[in-house]
């Protein structure tokens, strides 16, 4: 039935969402023809409403009848998540991702401070440098390689290992289990033991950084909750603090990974797109919007919850009901963005909502487009004849919340 001529109130059966994502934008088409708030099922039989289109999304994105707090939802308040649901960790992460009012403007007020433009200015130096050196270690390889693993992965998990003061031999077993937490296709036993175990592995940093302090992040929200402590003010609980630390991690390279990767496979697969901004006909800037507006780092984003009955057009989200943000179907809304599908560099305006909208508006926004467009332009003014491997068919990321390839061989 399609949504958009329902009846109000009336529920269409819901769409059960590939939880491997084989074919995000082929079923984000499907989505959208059914309306702008379509139901669909994740695993375990969960249905929620996917919001598909820009201008609905964007509305509900600030709607102050929209919160993030799982308490709101009424399947998790009453207990009727299945067990190991591989979903739970992440929606459930104590911090600002899943706090409101108050709460949210208080913890975003504790790290607002380390993503100022000054700061990020003031980064820019070093993630020059280490993109640099990234490119020197590339050369050296021999034959196909995969510039996910050696290029995209490092550049933004080094940058956020350092800005969070973590130890590099720490980094890729945060990235693994990031990748479970944030995966729609884990098992539940791998979903709890990765919830586990990134609590243990944030819970031993935040131990040692009160062992031995340091310049970082970290450090200074350890002394934030310390200082409210002796002051009797919550300023922030030790599960809060490790919960930020978590969400940084997390935020802080997945979604400038996608984005590098995504980035560099649309440029290879339209040159001409790639002539023009080599020439200087676009800024890399350019290249970085269409990135997130045509291919969204991020597929579907959960969860948000209905504090009340809200009416999008035909539909009615009830109270206690849970929304999923679809960024990559709501990229490639044809009402918002003419000709949709085509990647377009020049386009203009370019409004998308690939990094959020509203209050949990992406806090790191800033940094991931200032490291994306230093990695591609860096890597294509090194590697002009970059290409795709002969025979490469890029594997999708097994999770429709990750909007990317697995890998992306390529040649210099």
């Amino acid at each position: 039935m399609d949504t958009a001529a329902a009846p109000r109130g009336l529920r269409p059966q819901p769409v059960r969402l590939d939880p491997f994502g084989r074919d995000q934008h082929r079923e984000n088409a499907r989505l959208r023809d059914a309306g702008p708030t379509v139901p669909v099922e994740l695993p375990g039989g969960v249905v929620v409403w996917a919001i598909t289109h820009h201008d609905a999304l964007q509305t509900l994105l600030a709607d102050p009848r929209v919160g993030k707090n799982p308490q709101l939802w009424t399947e998790f308040r009453e207990g009727r998540l299945p067990e190991g649901w591989p979903l739970l960790g992440f929606v459930t992460v104590p911090g600002m991702i899943t706090a409101d009012g108050e709460d949210h403007r208080r913890l975003r007020g504790l790290v607002s401070q380390a993503f100022t433009p000054r700061r990020i200015a003031a980064l820019a130096p070093a993630i020059e440098a280490r993109t640099v050196a990234l490119l020197d270690e590339v050369a050296k390889l021999d034959g196909p390689f995969d510039l996910r693993a050696h290029f995209a992965y490092p550049l933004p998990m080094q940058v956020i290992g350092d800005l969070l003061g973590l130890a590099r031999e720490q980094l890729d077993e945060l990235h693994e289990l990031s990748d479970t937490l944030v995966s729609s296709a884990a098992s539940p036993a791998a979903a709890v033991a990765a919830r586990q175990s990134l609590n243990a592995l944030l819970a031993s940093v935040v131990e040692a950084k009160r062992a031995e302090p340091g310049d970082d992040l970290t450090t200074d929200l350890i002394a934030a909750r310390e200082a409210g402590h002796r002051l009797d003010q919550q300023r922030l609980s030790e599960a809060e603090l490790v919960g930020t630390l978590l969400l940084m991690l997390v935020a802080g390279h997945e979604t400038t990974l996608n984005l590098i990767t995504n980035a560099v496979r649309a440029l290879l697969a339209h040159p001409d797109q790639l002539r023009l901004v080599l020439a200087g006909g676009q800024p890399w800037s350019a290249v970085v919007e269409e990135t997130l507006r045509h291919d969204s780092p991020v597929g579907q984003f959960p969860l948000r919850y209905a504090t009340e009955d809200i009416a999008v057009g035909d539909v009615v989200i009830r109270r206690g009901e849970a929304l999923l943000a679809s960024y990559a179907a709501a990229g490639r809304d044809g009402g918002h963005h003419p000709d949709a599908d085509r990647f377009d560099i020049t386009r203009r305006p370019n409004r998308h909502l690939s990094l959020g909208h509203g209050p949990h508006f992406c806090l790191g926004s800033g940094l991931a487009r200032l490291e994306a467009e230093t990695a591609l332009r860096h890597l294509f003014e090194r590697f002009p004849g970059l290409a795709l491997a002969e025979g490469e068919e890029p594997e999708p990321i097994a999770s429709f919340v990750s909007n990317s390839v697995r890998s992306l061989r390529v040649t210099v």
